[in-house]
């Protein structure tokens, strides 16, 4: 039986507070506010296993490497995408199709509730699955699932918690800056 493929794991610190990536050696496949633990078993039902940054390959550290640096220009405000390969093997089906269409439904700055993206993905009884899928995002912060709000702007529904949630809205606003967390 062939050895899974594996995803290297890797802290990496930020504003928000520590973010945990994972890389295999094409792209990016994690990014989140997991505790290693849980990054370990969301790696693992993705098929893959998971190796410390210690074991990671030469493409898995520039990978790696690559998505820190990306977000730290993005949580500096020196940058408003994202450009590293991105693979979202960890996602069900469903939060693939919602992930994926963020960035494009949603641009930097702006924001829309769980029932507009619901509407703009077609489905539009389908506010509570959309919170679903945005809530197993596997690649926090990069595809920007912190811009879907509740009704009325409430801020509900992130993984790195509310303060989070507003310091990325605020920092996308041109309201704070990363000093503000």
């Amino acid at each position: 039986m062939p050895t899974p493929p594996t995803a290297a794991l890797a802290p990496h610190r930020t504003p928000l507070g520590p973010l945990t990536l994972a890389a295999t050696d094409d792209a990016l496949v994690l990014c989140a506010f997991d505790e290693r633990e849980q990054a370990q078993a969301r790696v693992a039902r993705g098929g893959l296993t998971a190796v410390g940054a210690d074991a990671a390959t030469p493409a898995q550290r520039r990978i790696l490497e690559e998505a820190g640096r990306q977000l730290d220009a993005y949580l500096d405000g020196r940058s408003r995408a994202f450009t590293v390969p991105l693979d979202l093997r960890l996602a069900t089906p469903f939060s693939r199709t919602t992930v994926e269409r963020l960035d494009g439904l949603l641009p930097y700055g702006s924001t829309a509730t769980y029932a507009e993206l619901a509407a703009a993905l077609g489905r539009p009884r389908a506010a509570r699955a959309v919170g679903t899928a945005l809530g197993a995002n596997p690649l926090c912060v990069v595809l920007p699932c912190h811009r879907v709000v509740g009704s009325g702007g409430r801020l509900v529904g992130y993984a790195g918690g509310v303060a989070a949630k507003r310091f990325l809205l605020d920092l996308e606003s041109g309201r704070t800056t990363a000093a503000a967390l």
